[in-house]
């Protein structure tokens, strides 16, 4: 199973001390409301070693799983990626990417999120045994080609996104 293993943060640097030869900045947790790391951003532009400090951009980040965030990601997208990373995982982050920054919602996302398995073939067995195994008789279950089902899931109505510590994220066309 894949799990987050940290919170949700960026490196914000002042651009006035970087362009000087200095590094200035602050790792400010992304898990919470965008007005509130803006105040932290101005927080440490305050405290910057060049007097003026306006500009800053974001130089590193850590703790959205695959999620990948520009130098100048808007404010309020990381607040709410951070916090959606936050609630529900590196799975949020694999659906994010999938479907692009733009389209990335916490609707969407709790729409087709299907959980975590070991492989397509696994969630297709337990899709199917959870649909279909009462109206087979007990006798016939070893006829069930799991793997033709899965590949016919896959095909249009699901799609699979590796985990990074193994296995899948399984998520519904939607």
């Amino acid at each position: 199973m894949c799990t987050a293993t940290d919170t949700p943060r960026i490196y914000v640097a002042c651009l006035a001390a970087y362009n000087a030869g200095r590094l200035h900045g602050e790792w400010i947790d992304a898990n919470q409301d965008s007005e509130a790391i803006h105040e932290e951003i101005q927080a440490m532009l305050a405290k910057s070693p060049e007097p003026g400090a306006e500009e800053w951009a974001i130089h590193d980040y850590g703790g959205f799983g695959g999620l990948r965030l520009s130098e100048f990601e808007d404010i309020e997208r990381v607040a709410e990626f951070g916090q959606l990373v936050a609630e529900h995982g590196p799975g949020f982050a694999a659906y994010a990417d999938h479907v692009g920054h733009d389209y990335a919602t916490a609707e969407g996302f709790e729409e087709a999120y299907c959980g975590q398995w070991e492989s397509e073939v696994a969630y297709a067995e337990e899709l199917f045994d959870e649909l279909y195994a009462s109206e087979i008789p007990e006798n016939l279950r070893c006829y069930v080609d799991y793997e033709a089902f899965s590949r016919d899931l896959f095909i249009n109505d699901c799609y699979s996104v590796d985990c990074p510590e193994g296995g899948i994220y399984v998520f519904r066309n939607c």
